[in-house]
């Protein structure tokens, strides 16, 4: 008996299908932000001492990276230990602003008050003499005057401005600073200096650590034998009349080294030192550097 022929496809495993999964995903914190450590300033600060007045000064100390110091319309210079000097005119106002400007944009102001002085002024009635200089006189003067500006403005790096000064000689004070005459009302120029009337010869020493910035060979017109010595930061010294000048010019001197002697060349009446210090423009009362004798 013939067996039937078979063609029919062999059954399929179905294969059932995975699991959806319906849980929702994990989700990881955010880190939290590292907070910005506080900017720490720099301490800034600005300390003054000296003599507040009239024909006076001030030292002092500024802290912190300060980008300009200023007393009033003058710029001061700056040490890099933060220390510095400033001069106070004989005719200085009541008081100046010291500001102090630093790199990072802050700014420290301080009152200056200044002491008003009594000055020794003398009312004359007679007339001051007319006309003023001669054309004559003033070709001789001229150049005199252009070398004593160029040696104000030197800088050499001097340090003497940092120390208490002493006496270039001590002897009779002949003429105070600051005098005055005022003649029918019409104000003269004011001593400029002190005057120490030494006798003829009599040697005198520093009264600061310095640089020669003028030591004439030739006597001028109204100065005589000129010396001038550059203290530093602005401040100098001149010494008028000499009779015999001991140093010469880019010579370093120390306090207390002779320098000069005293004489009576020039516009004097007879022998004696004239001793005239000045910052930058401001003119200075020298007894108060030193006090006095």
């Amino acid at each position: 008996m013939a067996c039937a022929n078979s063609s029919a496809a062999p059954s399929q495993e179905v294969v059932p299908a995975a699991p959806v999964a319906t849980s929702s995903p994990v989700v990881q914190p955010l880190p939290k932000p590292t907070p910005t450590p506080a900017r720490t300033l720099e301490p800034i600060d600005v300390r003054v001492a000296g003599q507040f007045t009239q024909g006076g000064w001030i030292r002092g100390t500024v802290t912190g990276d300060v980008a300009r110091l200023t007393l009033g319309d003058s710029a001061i210079a700056v040490a890099p230990d933060g220390t510095f000097f400033a001069g106070l005119d004989r005719d200085a106002a009541e008081q100046y602003a010291l500001v102090a400007k630093f790199s990072d944009g802050r700014k420290i102001a301080r009152t200056v008050p200044v002491r008003a002085r009594d000055w020794n002024i003398q009312h004359v009635d007679i007339a001051r003499r007319p006309g003023g200089a001669t054309e004559a006189f003033m070709r001789i003067r001229r150049p005199e005057l252009a070398q004593i500006v160029a040696a104000r403005a030197e800088t050499t790096g001097a340090e003497g401005w940092r120390q208490d000064f002493i006496w270039p000689v001590k002897a009779r004070i002949s003429g105070m600073f600051g005098r005055q005459r005022i003649y029918r009302g019409e104000p003269g120029g004011y001593h400029s200096g002190i005057d120490i009337a030494g006798g003829a010869g009599t040697t005198y020493v520093a009264p600061a650590d310095g640089v020669v910035v003028l030591a004439t060979r030739e006597p001028f017109s109204l100065e005589g034998y000129l010396l001038m010595i550059d203290h530093g930061n602005g401040l100098n010294s001149a010494f008028l009349h000499n009779s015999e000048i001991l140093v010469s010019e880019g010579e370093k001197v120390a306090q207390g080294q002779p320098i000069g002697r005293i004489g009576a060349t020039g516009r004097a009446t007879g022998p004696h030192l004239h001793w005239s210090v000045k910052w930058n423009d401001a003119r200075l009362d020298p007894i108060l550097l030193t006090g006095p004798m």
